[in-house]
Formats: C-alpha cells, sequence, structure tokens
C-alpha cells in the first residue's frame, strides 16, 4: 500500500513538473521575433517541410515567425532579405542560396543594426566564421560531401562500370549551392563514368513540373544513358513524371536524387527512384529558429549542425515513409 502511494504521488510530481515546464516552454521565447527563409514556393515538397519544422518550433518556444518565400531564386531571396532588414525582426533565418559575395555586405549591416542571422540549407563559411559568436550558424548537409556519397552509393547500387553514361542536373551555377552538383559530378568522373551536366533553369527550380521535356528530350537523345541524378528535392519527387513522359519503366533508368517527400516515398517504392540522400529539411526549419531564439535571450554563439543522413533506399524506406507522409521527414 506504501508503495503504491509513493508510486501515485510520484505520477502526480511528474505530471505537475511536466505542464509546469510546458506552460513555460510555451511562453519562453514569446518576445523574440523572427523572419524565416523557406527557400522554394508554398507546397514545394522540399520547402514545405522546411516550413513544418519552423513552424513547430514556433509553437513549442512560443516565439512569433514570419515566413517569406522565394522559389529558390536567390535574386529573390537577396532583395526579400535587404527588405526584411529594413523591418528589424530579432533575427533572420536565411537559405543560404545567393552565397557569401551576395549576402555578405546584407549580413554587415543585419549584424550592424543587432539582427541576428544565421543559415539553413547551404552554408555561408566565410560569414559563419565571421560572426558565429554573434549567432551566425548553419543547420544542413555538408554539401561537397553530400554530393560525394550520394553518386557514390549510386554507383554501388546501379552495379555501373567505367565509361557508363550518366547525368547530373543541378545547380552548379549557384556559388555555394553548387558544390553538391559539384560532388556529384566528380564522384562520377572519378569512377570513370562519361559524365553529361545540365544545369536546373530558374523556371524550373521554381516549379519541377516545367522539366519534363527537358528529361524527356535528353533521355530520347541519350538512349544509353544510365543514372540520372536530381539534385534538387522537388525535382526528385516529379521523377516518375519525367519517367513516364520519357517513356521509361520503372528501374529503365537509375534515377539518384535529394531529399524525401510523399511523391518520393512512392517513386521509391514503385522503382521510378531509386536512392535518395535524405538531409532531413524538418531540423533545417526546427533548429535555426531554436538557436536564434537561445542567442536572442543567452547571447549563445551560433550552432553548426550536419543533418545529412544516411542514404534511402527500398532496403530501409517503410521505416520513414509514415513520417515522410506526415511532412516531418
Amino acid at each position: 500500500m506504501k508503495r503504491k502511494i509513493l508510486y501515485l504521488l510520484f505520477i502526480v510530481v511528474f505530471l505537475l513538473v511536466t505542464f509546469e515546464f510546458a506552460f513555460c516552454a510555451d511562453q519562453h521565447f514569446k518576445d523574440v521575433h523572427v523572419v524565416f527563409f523557406p527557400g522554394g514556393p508554398p507546397g514545394c515538397p522540399f520547402a514545405s517541410v522546411v516550413y513544418r519544422g519552423a513552424k513547430a518550433a514556433e509553437q513549442d518556444l512560443g516565439c512569433k515567425v514570419d515566413y517569406i518565400f522565394s522559389d529558390w531564386i536567390p535574386d529573390k531571396m537577396i532583395a526579400q532579405f535587404k527588405d526584411t532588414v529594413a523591418r528589424r525582426p530579432d533575427a533572420i533565418c536565411i537559405m543560404g542560396h545567393p552565397g557569401p559575395d551576395a549576402f555578405g555586405p546584407l549580413v554587415d549591416e543585419a549584424i550592424a543594426k543587432g539582427i541576428i542571422v544565421t543559415s539553413q540549407n547551404t552554408s555561408l563559411p566565410p560569414i559563419e566564421d565571421k560572426y558565429k559568436d554573434a549567432g551566425f550558424g548553419y543547420v544542413g548537409q555538408e554539401l561537397y560531401p553530400s554530393g560525394v556519397m550520394l553518386a557514390t552509393g549510386a554507383i554501388k547500387r546501379a552495379g555501373l562500370k567505367r565509361g557508363d553514361k550518366a547525368m547530373v542536373w543541378g545547380l552548379i551555377s549557384q556559388e555555394t549551392r553548387g558544390l553538391r552538383s559539384k560532388g556529384c559530378v566528380d564522384a562520377l568522373k572519378e569512377a570513370g563514368l562519361r559524365v553529361d551536366y545540365l544545369e536546373i533553369s530558374d523556371a524550373v527550380n521554381a516549379e519541377a513540373a516545367q522539366g519534363t521535356p527537358v528529361f524527356a528530350g535528353y533521355v530520347a537523345k541519350n538512349p544509353d544513358v544510365k543514372l540520372i541524378i536530381t539534385d534538387h528535392g522537388g525535382l526528385t519527387a516529379t521523377a516518375e513524371t519525367y519517367m513516364k513522359a520519357a517513356r521509361k519503366r520503372p528501374d529503365d533508368i537509375f534515377i539518384a536524387g535529394f531529399d524525401l517527400s510523399a511523391a518520393t516515398v512512392d517513386a521509391i517504392k514503385k522503382g521510378y527512384v531509386d536512392v535518395v540522400l535524405d538531409q532531413q529539411p524538418y531540423l533545417q526549419g526546427y533548429l535555426p529558429v531554436l538557436q536564434v531564439c537561445l542567442t536572442k535571450k543567452y547571447g549563445f554563439a551560433g550552432l553548426h549542425i550536419d543533418t545529412g543522413a544516411a542514404l534511402i533506399d527500398k532496403t530501409n524506406i517503410d521505416f520513414v515513409a509514415p513520417l515522410a507522409q506526415k511532412g516531418i521527414r
């Protein structure tokens, strides 16, 4: 009887402490105003997961967060950042796609005005080194190694050999973001493959479905291509559409790409996508918001967090599929 009473008392105390923590945590950063860039357009498979992560952080932490979508266009990100600095929020969480040269002077201005800035998805090493103590951090994959990792994994899984043809559809023109595409190309060439490279246009970058004739046209002109890597979550999620437009059956071409989404999970199960690198974009939403709140309230330095995870294919998709359906993985 005494043990039962003690047990019940423990449960009551635990619930009280949990309730108090949850109540305090909900209001802990209520005075912090953050502007967050999810990157792409609303509804984009990748940007939507980033947004959900940031939204969850907003709800958990009690801070106020405004969201600005950029269609994955670097020039648009820069223009929006300038406008945001003029509004003087407490912190801005940016996508680093425009690169350090474009962002450098603007971040200088923001920091001088007392605005905390941090980056997600694409790192900005010179700026991070300069302002780490002021809260500039990074949450995302390490870009070049991620490209190498995916390409190497794809070569092994596809059983490719020297002289086989591969194509990378990427964003090398973007100063820092393009490092991932470059990692893919370099790893394929190192393995002795013949490599074609296609740059993702602004139109396709903003709306992946517009890449359908590009994909179909390339495949028609290159019937010997055995591997295609799509260096863009939206394009990877559209792979089934691309393959059907090119009149290809599942597994006719080995397709590798980045990032999970509900559409990509379905494509993996059907065989239209063979392997993806999951960079866990939900964390790229949640953790930057948490970090700038901690910096604002407690003066913590910027955190550098690598969210690059394992390769996902048919052998392990069932574990993460339910989370992808919910927009968490």
